[in-house]
Order: structure tokens, then C-alpha cells, then sequence
């Protein structure tokens, strides 16, 4: 989704073709992975990052145009809303110069786009939800000026065929409906890429899906929604909400949601585009002038175009990515489940976290996931999305326990292990998974922070509910800057 597309309308012909042509593409992409022609040698990892545009109230502008074109870096682009950006930091072997090398690339590079932001009098916030966001900051007018943004949001309704109705049930209650898919870009999150070979990719992708919960439990980051405390991380309700296509007849005749957890292991990176093309109407049916199959016959390597456009219009959060760099194709797993921020350090801890844990789960004699039920894994994504560290997770062995006991006692080591095999020596490894235990044992994160912030500046009874939440989010900012870890941050 991340390509630019024209501001058109499309016809029963365009539709037609292109699922014949997405069709095409499986039928190639499947000759493809047969005949091995992907890059894994050297398997690299890529990181994303969403944030939010503030002004000095802590309150959202929607500059994000403005910002663009001071910080002149193309590893910056649009997001859905004119209140995001998203920085893409370039791929990498895990072990390239170690993880303060990546941190300090990170960091140089969001204190450079703040520097240019502030010159204009705007900021960025690594951040979940943006606490200070109203529902009339989500309109039709807070849509990215990018025509791809307006075009899926006009297609989504178009299938809905009614307004949205947002309504998530946590500390507090909202209910409400919007006529665009605005509120969407309140969700920002981190995502972690994680390049595999083929053969392999199934295994990788099934751990990530068992540990969605757990991951999400640790990192929650996102507990404030127009001006509502709801679930620790709302972002995954939210998102599941304000994407979704079907009316309420349609889903109570069991089509799939387009924010999707899935509903079954797999076998092999295929099925999850064959689930797509199978399940899931086009959003965005343009087609590409090439023929991918004369494009192999010829010895290229085609680039599937509608096939991966499709893939970015299915939200799974754990999506697979098809991709041609230098004319060499590769696959890989893109972890979708987490918040932005709070810090760089937090980031890379969870990146940390993350990377090991799959590659231990991987390496395992009988895979959690020949142990686990799939919806038990999404039983544990959303416990862990409404109670964040405090939230029970269900894992082999162990039956229903708290996150934290089973990060500390059975997944932490895993983690180690798995950075270990990976080339990560101690002197990397200790400092990042000590957050992750440090938040195990505190069992504080970014959304506890959050909440205890605001009702302590709250309850003094000097200001009024949005006062609290912007001086709370000034606040955040702030210790953002700090860059120390999200469970060290006071309560002032």
C-alpha cells in the first residue's frame, strides 16, 4: 500500500482483469517457489516506525506535508493521516555493526527529522495512540493529501455500504460512528521485517503468529482514545474497527475481516496468498502493463504488481511481503502487532525480543505451534491488547499464566538463545532483553506510564480531562527524548 496510485474510478472491466491478472501472479509465484529463485543467503531485517505530528501543545497538527519537505529525506513518507509520517530505516544484517549501531542510525535520523519539524514550529511522537486526539481531528479533511489514501476510503465504504461504528469496551466505554476511515490513523505502530527463504518462511511466520500476544502484552503502548481510557492497547481494536468492509449482515455470514489474525498454521508462504486472492474483493483494482509470465519465461523476475498490491490491502499482523531489489526477489515476514515507541531503546528491545524468540521457536525439535490451537494464539493477542503486562496468556506446557511469568521463566531464555544463534554476543544481548525482564518485573510499560500519569495530574483537580491528557502527552514527550526505557520513567 505503500505505492502512489492515480485518482480514478474503477469499472466491472477493471475488477474483471484484475482478478485475472492477480491470478496470473499466484500462478507464477508459485512456479517461483518451486524453482528457488529467492534471496536468503544473507537474510537482512528492516524496520518501520509511525509517529505522530504535534504541535508545542501537544495537541495534533495536521503538517505532515509541511514536515516532509523540511526534513527532504526520502526515507520519510505519508501516512494515512495529515497528523502521521513514517520513517522506513534502511535494511540490515542483524549483526552489522551491532545494535548501537542501529540505534544510533535511529536515533540520528527521527533527532534530524525533529530539529527540521521544530524549525516550522511542529513535533514528532513515538507513541501508540496520540492521547491528545479528538474525534474531529479524523475527519474527511485530516486524510494525507496522497490520492491513494482518499481512493481507499471511498472503496471501503463503498463495500460497507453504512458508517463506521467504533466501539470498544475497557476501563471506559466508546461508541461512535465515522464516515471515514480516519480514525484509522490513530494507530501507529512499529513494524519489524524479518527476511526468510522460502522453505523456511512458513515456520518463521507461524512463530510470529504464537507470540503475538505475548509481544503485544509487553510493548502496550496505546491505552487513551479520544479522550477515553479503553484497552492497553487500543491500537488493535481500533484497527480492526475502522478498516473493517462488511456491514453487519455480511459478517455474520462469516466473511473474513480485512484486519486479520488468520484462522490456521500454514504450511507454506503460498497459502497466505492464496488466501487472499480467494477471500478478499479488490480494493484497488489496477492493473500492470507486465506480463509476469513472459516476464520468468524470459528469465526476469516479474514483480507480481497486483498480487502485492492485493497483500497491502489485507491487514494481517503478520503480513508477508513479496519484493524485487536489484532484480533479486526475497520474502519476509512483516510484524505488524506493535505500537510506535516509547523510546528508541524500548524499539529495539521489543525488535530484540522479537528476532530471538522466533528464530528459538523455529529451531525447536516440536514447534509451539504443533502444541497450540491457532485461536488460542488469538485469544492471547487480544487478552493481551485489552489487559497489556497484567493480561493471561495460554502457552504449551505452562496452560494460563500471567505475561510476565511466561516471558521471565520460559520465553526470555528462549530469546537469548535465539539472539546467541543468530551472532549476537552477550554484550548485545544483556542490555536489550534486560529491558524487556526489567518491564517483567516492574510490570510497567509505556501504557501503565501512561495511565498513571494522567490520573495523578487528573485527580489533582487543577485541570479538566483533555488539560490532563496534554500534559500528560508533553510529559511522555519529553522522557522520549530521554531515550530511557518507558519502565524507568517517574510518576512526577
Amino acid at each position: 500500500m505503500g505505492r502512489d496510485v492515480p485518482e480514478l474510478m474503477f469499472t466491472r472491466d477493471d475488477r474483471r482483469r484484475f482478478r485475472n491478472k492477480m491470478h496470473t501472479c499466484l500462478d507464477v509465484f508459485a512456479r517461483m517457489l518451486r524453482e528457488s529463485r529467492f534471496d536468503f543467503e544473507r537474510p537482512q531485517v528492516g524496520l518501520e516506525i509511525e509517529l505522530n505530528v504535534v504541535d508545542a501543545s501537544a495537541e495534533p497538527a495536521m503538517r505532515s506535508t509541511e514536515v516532509l519537505e523540511a526534513i527532504a529525506d526520502p526515507t520519510w513518507s505519508t501516512e494515512l493521516g495529515q497528523f502521521n509520517l513514517e520513517i522506513n530505516i534502511d535494511p540490515r544484517r542483524l549483526t552489522e555493526g551491532g545494535p548501537d549501531s542501529w540505534e544510533q542510525e535511529i536515533r540520528d535520523a527521527l533527532n534530524h527529522a525533529e530539529e527540521k519539524a521544530a524549525a516550522i514550529g511542529a513535533h514528532l511522537i513515538m507513541i501508540g495512540i496520540l492521547p491528545t486526539l479528538q474525534l474531529k481531528d479524523t475527519g474527511l479533511a485530516s486524510l494525507s493529501e496522497n490520492p491513494r489514501y482518499r481512493l481507499l476510503n471511498e472503496q471501503i465504504f463503498s463495500a460497507r455500504g453504512e458508517d463506521l461504528l467504533i466501539s470498544v469496551d475497557g476501563v471506559e466505554h466508546l461508541r461512535t460512528y465515522a464516515d471515514t476511515i480516519a480514525p484509522e490513523a490513530a494507530c501507529t505502530s512499529t513494524q519489524f521485517h524479518l527476511q526468510v527463504s522460502p522453505n523456511e518462511f512458513a515456520d518463521y511466520w507461524n512463530a510470529a503468529q504464537a507470540i503475538a500476544g505475548v509481544q503485544v502484552a509487553l510493548a502496550a503502548n496505546s491505552p487513551f482514545l479520544f479522550a477515553k481510557e479503553l484497552w492497553r492497547e487500543t491500537r488493535i481494536p481500533l484497527f480492526e474497527q475502522a478498516t473493517d468492509t462488511r456491514p453487519d449482515e455480511i459478517k455474520v455470514q462469516g466473511v473474513r475481516p480485512r484486519v486479520w489474525f488468520g484462522e490456521r498454521w500454514i504450511t507454506s508462504v503460498f497459502d497466505l496468498f492464496e488466501e487472499n486472492t480467494r477471500y478478499f474483493p479488490a480494493l484497488l483494482p489496477l492493473c500492470d502493463d507486465e506480463d509476469p509470465q513472459e516476464t520468468l519465461d524470459h528469465g526476469e523476475i516479474p514483480s507480481l504488481a497486483e498480487l502485492t498490491l492485493h497483500n497491502g490491502t489485507v491487514y494481517r499482523w503478520n503480513r508477508p511481503v513479496y519484493a524485487v531489489v536489484d532484480g533479486v526477489p526475497h520474502l519476509r515476514v512483516e510484524n505488524r502487532v506493535l505500537p510506535a515507541g516509547p523510546t528508541v531503546t524500548d524499539v529495539l528491545s521489543n525488535g530484540a525480543f522479537y528476532y530471538g524468540l522466533v528464530r528459538a521457536l523455529v529451531d525447536e525439535d516440536r514447534p509451539v505451534w504443533t502444541r497450540m490451537s491457532f485461536t488460542a494464539a488469538q485469544d492471547n493477542l487480544h487478552a493481551a491488547a485489552r489487559h497489556g503486562i497484567d493480561a493471561p496468556q495460554y502457552w504449551p506446557g505452562m496452560g494460563e499464566v500471567p505475561a510476565t511469568e511466561l516471558v521471565l521463566r520460559r520465553l526470555l531464555p528462549l530469546a537469548d538463545r535465539g539472539l546467541q544463534r543468530l551472532g549476537l554476543d552477550t554484550a548485545w544481548r544483556e542490555p536489550l532483553l534486560g529491558i524487556i525482564e526489567q518491564r517483567c518485573v516492574t510490570g510497567r510499560n509505556g501504557a501503565v506510564w501512561q495511565s498513571e500519569m494522567f490520573h495523578r495530574i487528573h485527580h489533582t483537580g487543577q485541570t479538566n480531562r483533555h488539560q490532563a491528557l496534554r500534559q500528560m502527552t508533553q510529559q511522555y514527550i519529553a522522557y522520549m527524548h530521554l531515550n530511557a526505557p518507558a519502565h524507568t520513567w517517574p510518576i512526577e
